[in-house]
């Protein structure tokens, strides 16, 4: 497989990945994945869900917003990961969805606490949030402004909007959106119950996200998330784990 070929994959499989998490909004929300030659991202193209992407379905999409391979135009979404893939680069994936829960937690107003193993990812203070415009992030200069308010964050909720995630690794990039969703989600759960009291202070918080979120966990979970997309279209070759960070 070569390197180009496995950019391909893991785009596909991310795409499936955060579909099999619940993070599909129809045909909305998209992962990107750096072209190991330079030129751009991988990205699906307009139209299809999240589970539905595959090898065929994909755009090579340059850092000036021109399709390079594939068809159709790119999505108007495209300066999110091409500013935030362009400002990081050690950055190979990206991800933008419309998670419920995010969506909802995030029009609060509320600091992200550390109630959960999840919210720990943050270091217990609170998750960046872009709150420049809650719209489309169609423009490049919408794209920078939006790798500012993330800066090395795994992960920032979009309020009115969503959430975006990034990753040193496609799985990594995968399960901070993930994670992120279940943090908010797991939040909102106790806030109906009543007014949130005990969550990790962020010296506790800092330590447990060395001990629950090292590269290794990040990767056991995004491979779990493989193994349960499998049912939503055509599976990966399991002999082959070439595609895997």
């Amino acid at each position: 497989m070569t390197p180009v070929e496995k950019a391909r994959r893991q785009a596909v499989l991310a795409s499936r990945a955060l579909a099999a998490s619940g993070q599909g909004d129809m045909i909305w929300g998209h992962a990107a994945v750096r072209d190991p030659e330079g030129r751009g991202i991988w990205i699906k193209a307009p139209g299809w869900g999240l589970e539905e992407v595959r090898d065929e379905r994909l755009q090579l999409v340059s850092f000036d917003g021109e399709v390079l391979a594939g068809s159709g135009t790119p999505h108007k979404e495209c300066p999110i990961h091409l500013e935030l893939l362009s400002a990081r680069s050690a950055l190979q994936c990206s991800v933008h969805t419309h998670a419920r829960a995010a969506v909802a937690f995030a029009s609060l107003g509320t600091p992200l606490l550390a109630v959960s193993h999840e919210g720990a990812l943050f270091g217990g203070e609170d998750v960046p949030r872009f709150r420049d415009t809650g719209s489309l992030i169609a423009s490049p200069e919408l794209g920078r402004r939006l790798a500012a308010a993330i800066g090395d964050a795994p992960a920032a909720l979009m309020p009115k909007h969503g959430l975006v995630a990034a990753g040193n690794t496609v799985g990594a990039a995968v399960m901070h959106a993930v994670l992120l969703e279940q943090a908010c989600r797991t939040q909102l759960d106790a806030m109906a119950a009543g007014h949130v009291t005990v969550h990790s202070d962020p010296a506790e918080a800092l330590a447990k996200r060395a001990l629950c979120w090292p590269p290794h966990q990040l990767e056991a979970g995004w491979r779990y998330l493989l193994r349960k997309s499998v049912g939503a279209g055509e599976p990966p070759d399991w002999k082959d784990e070439e595609y895997l960070p």
